[in-house]
């Protein structure tokens, strides 16, 4: 049996898209990047752990599998986790307008036999935004809860002038690199 240790309804979908069927786990396992610990380093080392914590639930199921997976927004060396409110989204997407940032996608199996990983890096060009862009965003909501305050697969679409890498990647859940890591390729 497959796990998914989220609660992400967007993970769900995309992994209902590669036919995959799986169960969720509500895991809780601690978001704060340690000191000089690099974002690629914190993302994989989030991921590993959402799995650890979903495997250790389910261990004693015979053929039990667990995917953990983390994705950051990641500008220069700093990363954008989800805003703490809405003035927070607001100031994150004031400092993507107009730039070229990172989207980090880590995600580990975790299984009896062992662990391995998959991982994604994206390229996302936003196109300048006015306050009121920002403002109006904000106030749709749909900036909480999301890495870097913004949705891709969402009204956040508009503000994507470029993406080189992977939509399903920058949603959560980078397909082509998850359905590899199940086939154990």
């Amino acid at each position: 049996m497959l796990y998914l240790a989220s609660q992400s309804p967007r993970r769900r979908d995309l992994l209902d898209q590669l036919g995959e069927p799986h169960r969720t786990l509500h895991v809780d396992v601690e978001e704060t990047r340690g000191t000089g610990e690099s974002p690629d380093d914190y993302v994989a080392r989030v991921a590993l752990d959402k799995a650890r914590a979903g495997f250790a639930l389910v261990a004693g199921e015979p053929d039990a599998r667990v995917l953990g997976a983390d994705t950051e927004v990641v500008l220069g060396d700093e990363v954008f986790g989800k805003p703490r409110d809405a003035a927070d989204a607001s100031a994150m997407l004031r400092r993507l307008a107009g730039r070229e940032h990172r989207v980090i996608s880590a995600v580990w199996l975790v299984h009896a036999g062992g662990e391995r990983r998959a991982r994604s890096v994206s390229t996302v060009r936003f196109a300048p935004l006015s306050d009121a862009d920002i403002a109006a965003y904000v106030a749709t909501g749909e900036c909480l809860g999301k890495a870097g305050a913004y949705a891709i697969q969402g009204r956040a679409a508009a503000f994507i002038e470029h993406l080189s890498g992977s939509y399903s990647g920058v949603m959560g859940l980078p397909l082509h690199e998850t359905s590899r890591l199940l086939r154990g390729q």
